[in-house]
């Protein structure tokens, strides 16, 4: 009896399959019993694995590639000057993407965005029916499932990384509010052109900050999140053809949400063409640029603390105090004179900066022909010796202590302490480790202070004997919360007026001298220093200083690689040439 019984529980548990009792194919046809039956027991399969892997991922494991960003340098204007790190990411507030940009975005990639749950039934649907048919295991993603692939998985197609992302995302919409999610989603998100993140992608198509976009060109970023590759119109006629099509369709879509009613959208007939994909922002530090970086990270190092190392970790916006027209017309000027020079040469070096006199800001710096090849900045280097344009400094303290001008222009300084000159010409800007051994020659310039402290201890004389210590920052934050250490210098009185203005005035003698009339006719009243002919130097210098600007510029000889000067054989007129052709050009 007991036998007969187990045999009737284990027929009732076999599966009747191929079927019993049927004929020809049918017994191959399951029945609607064992077709729910092994429906529900696949439910129950993915709901335990689900289950699984929802209860045993976490949100912390942060992608590390997600989180980091550039390091990004702007022009005193602020525009975008070059964008340093591995990669162009800049994170912007949610407040700082336009409306009409976030719209744009929700309406093509996820409509229903604010009231999912995190994932779509349909996209899910459709990546297990990929699966099953041996496809590539992707479906229609939510805005809260990109987010999460951007900034916390890697993006390989595999069934473990989909669950994952789908747990997570789960996760993620119980954790944030969706304005947070929007928000990691805009600043994660690739664009193409090598911009990650709608900052970046707004700078590098557009050339302006992502707060600035209209809805047109809003439109076509979102359309970009398509995928940058494809819908760059600037890649070919194919590509244009692409884009304007996507375009179009993010906009009346919105029309279609009631995003934009179809009397804005009327408004946006004209593709808004971005700037050409060659002219978008370089992330190279090639040209000036590595040189104006140098000086603005060595600045911040002395006054914050900061590292090269901390710089390099990214993530912190440097707004500088560098003039664009300036060094670009600083640059083409020194090519242009050296080009048209017989005594031009691969081992001739030109070195120059600009500063402004009433407050020390660095204006423009020529660090020499591009950065990744020449990585010594002429503008800010030791080692050049500055020769008779460091006499203004020795006729300074010969006016401050009672001494004879006229003897310090006639050569004779003998009485004039070395001590004296190094207090005032430190004081006026030179760093002391430029100084030169306080003995007999010291005043006849063998200190060797680089071009940007010539420039500014010129500014000095120009502003009356006041001084600001030179500054190439104004302001710092890092992910968004500001710096400490970037106060502005004070100035302070370092010479009497009176003084000051005895030393232009004899200054401006020089400038007479070396000037031709049509540049003093343009550049006005000029205070200035040069090297002479009988200096004997391997260097030649001219440093003019008017009341708007104070210029210097240095030529010398050197062999790549090699230490030391070599004989400045031709070239000794070069730094009138390049300072009277530059400050002519920018009145």
């Amino acid at each position: 009896m007991l036998r007969a019984k187990a045999r009737a529980r284990a027929a009732r548990l076999r599966v009747d399959y191929p079927r019993r009792g049927r004929g020809g194919v049918r017994r191959f046809l399951p029945s609607w019993r064992q077709v729910l039956g092994l429906a529900l027991l696949c439910c129950g399969a993915l709901a335990t694995l689900f289950g699984y892997v929802y209860s045993t991922v976490r949100i912390a494991d942060v992608n590390a590639t997600a989180r980091t960003e550039a390091t990004v340098y702007y022009w005193a204007d602020g525009s975008q000057m070059v964008s340093v790190g591995e990669f162009n990411r800049q994170n912007v507030p949610l407040s700082d993407i336009p409306v009409s940009l976030q719209n744009a975005v929700i309406a093509t990639e996820n409509a229903g965005f604010y009231t999912d749950p995190g994932f779509s039934v349909r996209g899910l649907a459709r990546a297990v029916s990929n699966m099953a048919q041996g496809e590539e295991i992707q479906g229609g993603s939510t805005i809260t499932q990109q987010y999460v692939k951007n900034t916390y998985l890697t993006q390989e197609q595999t069934l473990d990384r989909k669950l994952r992302e789908l747990c997570l995302a789960v996760k993620l919409s119980r954790n944030l509010s969706k304005q947070d999610i929007l928000q990691g989603y805009f600043n994660t998100s690739w664009f193409g052109r090598n911009a990650y993140g709608v900052q970046a992608a707004s700078v590098a198509y557009y050339g302006v900050d992502a707060k600035e976009l209209d809805p047109a060109r809003g439109a076509l970023l979102a359309a970009l999140l398509k995928g940058g590759d494809l819908y760059d119109p600037s890649l070919s006629e194919a590509h244009h053809r692409r884009a304007v099509a996507r375009w179009r369709y993010v906009l009346d879509r919105q029309v279609e949400l009631g995003f934009m009613s179809p009397r804005e959208r009327a408004k946006y007939t004209v593709f808004p063409e971005p700037r050409p994909r060659s002219a978008s922002l370089s992330t190279s530090l090639s040209g000036q640029t590595g040189y104006l970086v140098d000086v603005a990270n060595k600045y911040i190092e002395r006054r914050t603390g900061l590292t090269a190392e901390d710089l390099g970790r990214g993530g912190y916006r440097i707004r500088t105090t560098f003039d664009r027209a300036l060094v670009e017309q600083l640059e083409r000027t020194v090519e242009d004179v050296t080009a048209r020079s017989p005594e031009a040469g691969e081992d001739l070096q030109v070195g120059a900066a600009s500063v402004r006199p009433d407050d020390g800001a660095v204006l423009a710096v020529y660090g020499g022909p591009d950065a990744t090849e020449h990585f010594a900045n002429n503008a800010d280097t030791s080692g050049v010796p500055v020769g008779s344009a460091f006499r203004p400094f020795v006729l300074a303290a010969a006016v401050r202590d009672g001494g004879d001008p006229e003897d310090v222009e006639s050569g004779d300084a003998r009485d004039v302490e070395p001590g004296a000159v190094r207090d005032v010409a430190v004081g006026a800007g030179l760093l002391p480790q430029s100084m030169a051994p306080l003995d007999g020659s010291f005043t006849s310039g063998t200190s060797t202070p680089s071009a940007v402290r010539m420039a500014d201890a010129y500014a000095t004389f120009a502003n009356g004997g006041r001084h600001t210590d030179l500054y190439a920052v104004t302001a710092i934050t890092h992910q968004g919360k500001p710096l400490e250490g970037l106060e502005r210098p004070g100035e302070r009185q370092v010479l009497d007026g009176e003084v000051a203005d005895e030393v232009v005035e004899q200054m401006r003698d020089v400038a007479v001298n070396a000037l031709d009339p049509g540049a003093l006719r343009t550049v006005g009243p000029v205070s200035a220093g040069r090297t002479d002919a009988g200096d004997g130097l391997p260097a030649a210098w001219f440093v003019g200083a008017t009341e708007e600007m104070s210029t210097a510029v240095t030529v010398f000889r050197a062999e790549p690689g090699k230490d030391g000067l070599l004989p400045l054989t031709g070239g000794e007129d070069l730094p009138v040439e390049v300072w009277a052709s530059y400050m002519t050009t920018i009145q």
